[in-house]
């Protein structure tokens, strides 16, 4: 089956008071580090990167293993995601959807989401949850524990049939709703979404020590 793999790549990095995007990790940009993690996946055959002109222009410059396109983002994450779904084509049979602030996703463990995808409709790349929860009142005081038993954090990539992550987020605009992710979308119209679980550090970056642990990742 053939991948695309769309990046979401046009928000503010309002928590970072400046480009993360842009910040670099051994001399190359985050976001560049994330087209360039996911072309070496063998099943993508090509990128569309979500952002305006400007970052793409100077972040994504020069040339590629695999075709790069992009298109302009929306206000909301939902609004880019579905921006990117609608240049796609009919033999795009799946859609690999990934944060462009997670630069270090391993190719192997994206491989292993595709093949899910491929196979049930719908993967998503996760990590257990292995730190003790806790529920805090509003005056910041523990109110309760939360059992972590069968807890996964959220990761991406996140693929689905390219038809049925549309049709998804098609019902989403069309009742008004939002969604901060496309496992949502898809739970939202009762379809099953497997996990697969990473295997290596899959962070996004989100504050500026990611940028730290991110580097010493790397290193």
């Amino acid at each position: 089956m053939r991948c695309v793999a769309v990046i979401v790549a046009a928000g503010r990095s309002r928590r970072m008071g400046f480009d993360k995007l842009a910040a670099p990790l051994d001399g190359v940009p985050v976001l560049r580090r994330s087209v360039e993690r996911l072309m070496e996946v063998p099943e993508i055959g090509r990128v569309v990167a979500v952002c305006d002109a400007e970052r793409f222009d100077t972040l994504l410059s020069g040339t590629f293993a695999k075709p790069l396109d992009r298109v302009d983002g929306g206000r909301e994450r939902q609004d880019s995601v579905f921006a990117g779904l609608e240049v796609l084509g009919a033999d795009d049979d799946l859609v690999a959807v990934h944060d462009g602030a997670r630069p270090l996703v391993h190719p192997a463990d994206v491989s292993a989401v595709i093949a899910v995808a491929a196979e049930h409709g719908a993967a998503t790349l996760a990590r257990a949850v292995a730190d003790t929860l806790k529920r805090a009142d509003d005056d910041g005081c523990i109110s309760e524990s939360v059992d972590r038993e069968a807890l996964w954090a959220m990761e991406t990539p996140q693929v689905f049939g390219t038809q049925r992550l549309l049709a998804a987020y098609e019902a989403i605009r069309r009742d008004g709703r939002r969604v901060t992710d496309e496992v949502s979308a898809l739970q939202a119209a009762g379809d099953p979404v497997r996990i697969v679980a990473s295997t290596r550090p899959n962070p996004k970056i989100t504050v500026p020590a990611d940028l730290e642990l991110a580097g010493a990742l790397l290193d």
